[in-house]
């Protein structure tokens, strides 16, 4: 009867001390995995955060060349402009030359630059 109750009393206090272990690591357990996610959190909003700045740099980069895009536009028209006036003028002095040697009699001393008078 004594040695039941001694190898009685060591099971329970084997069962214990497993227990005991068992309890020691699923709380070591539950500690690391608390924290695995706070850490895997931060980053995860370090990476959101970095991904907005990235965005709103992006989006600043394309206004940027829309707006050189526009300055470019707006000078070609410009010297679209500039080559219409030109041209205008030339015309308009081409015609004033005409009637000026039509009026005289007289032939131009140039004709297309490649045929001598």
């Amino acid at each position: 009867v004594e040695t039941e109750k001694k190898t009685s009393l060591i099971k329970a206090w084997e069962e214990n001390e497993k227990a005991k272990a068992e309890h020691k690591a699923a709380k070591k357990q539950s500690i690391i995995l608390s924290w695995e996610n706070t850490k895997k959190s931060v980053v995860e909003a370090q990476l959101k955060k970095k991904e907005e700045e990235l965005e709103k740099k992006k989006a600043e980069y394309a206004e940027k060349m829309k707006n050189k895009k526009a300055i470019i536009h707006r000078r070609a028209e410009e010297k679209r402009a500039m080559v219409m006036a030109q041209r205008g003028e030339e015309v308009l002095k081409a015609e004033e030359m005409a009637a000026k040697y039509r009026a005289t009699g007289l032939a131009p001393k140039k004709f297309l630059g490649c045929f001598g008078a």
